[in-house]
């Protein structure tokens, strides 16, 4: 009896994979068919030179908005859409191999990854692609990233790596490699100290509030909100480093003065301001 229940549900599984997989092949049929109209099935084929210069300017509009150097971008781009020639840069005009999530209300692209079968974000056309990126790095595990310089690239690329951006140990010498390869820094622009901490503010702010940029508006401190002399209360839009910079104190002090292990805050919040 044991013996033909395990035999059934071993057919059971294996009916409902197959069916998934008809599924899955089935909407990549109707992604490329439509990818084919759209283009004419005349698709271009990228050097790394021609797809430098295709998306440069991109790349530097989205490092201008956040922070992301655009050199990193590059990088990340050529490296993950094999120079804009893979099928995913093709068909789904992933160039970054974002794969779909929970909040992704879009279609979706199927091909073997991490796992069978796993599903990868369609855009209507690449440059989408590169403002998800952006987007889509606009998150609490990355948001230690974002107070470093524009052009920090090396920075960036072991701090993507270390917040598990990808599992490959190498990410970060792939990437500062094919910048200096391609002299790919050259695009990155410094910032001064007033302009970096308004776009930190902006950027930190909108992902601690998990809100879309174009909602987050920049709030005026609430006088209110210093409870004392060395007391604080964080205020809607706040972040520990427009906080540290309000009452001229370091990250690192701040959060040694409130036992506290990563830059996590929320509304409501009593910090220690001073000692």
């Amino acid at each position: 009896m044991n013996k033909l229940l395990i035999t059934l549900s071993l057919i059971f599984l294996l009916s409902a994979c197959s069916t998934k997989k008809k599924i899955y092949q089935k909407e990549n049929k109707k992604i490329e068919k439509s990818a084919d109209k759209k283009s004419d099935s005349n698709y271009p084929s990228y050097t790394t030179t021609s797809y430098i210069s295709k998306f440069k300017n991109i790349a530097i509009t989205e490092m201008n908005k956040y922070g992301i150097p655009a050199s990193i971008t590059l990088a990340q781009a050529l490296l993950e859409s094999g120079v804009g020639n893979s099928d995913l840069a093709k068909y789904a005009n992933n160039h970054f191999g974002i794969k779909c999530t929970t909040d992704w209300k879009g279609k979706g692209y199927y091909k073997d990854d991490d796992q069978k079968d796993d599903c990868f974000r369609v855009y209507n056309n690449p440059e989408e692609s590169f403002k998800d990126h952006s987007e889509f790095l606009k998150r609490k595990r990355y948001a230690a990233l974002f107070e470093l310089d524009k052009n920090d690239y090396e920075g960036w690329a072991k701090g993507l790596k270390a917040a598990g951006y990808a599992t490959n140990p190498k990410y970060p010498d792939l990437l500062i490699s094919i910048i200096l390869r391609n002299n790919l820094q050259q695009y990155d622009r410094k910032e001064g100290e007033i302009e970096k901490i308004k776009r930190e503010d902006r950027v930190l702010s909108d992902i601690n509030n998990n809100i879309p940029k174009e909602k987050a508006k920049d709030k005026p401190t609430d006088a209110t909100a210093i409870i004392s002399g060395n007391k604080y209360v964080v205020q809607s839009g706040d972040t520990l480093y427009n906080i540290s910079k309000r009452f001229g104190i370091n990250i690192d002090e701040l959060k040694a003065l409130n036992n506290m292990t990563d830059n996590a805050i929320k509304i409501g919040q009593e910090l220690t301001i001073k000692k």
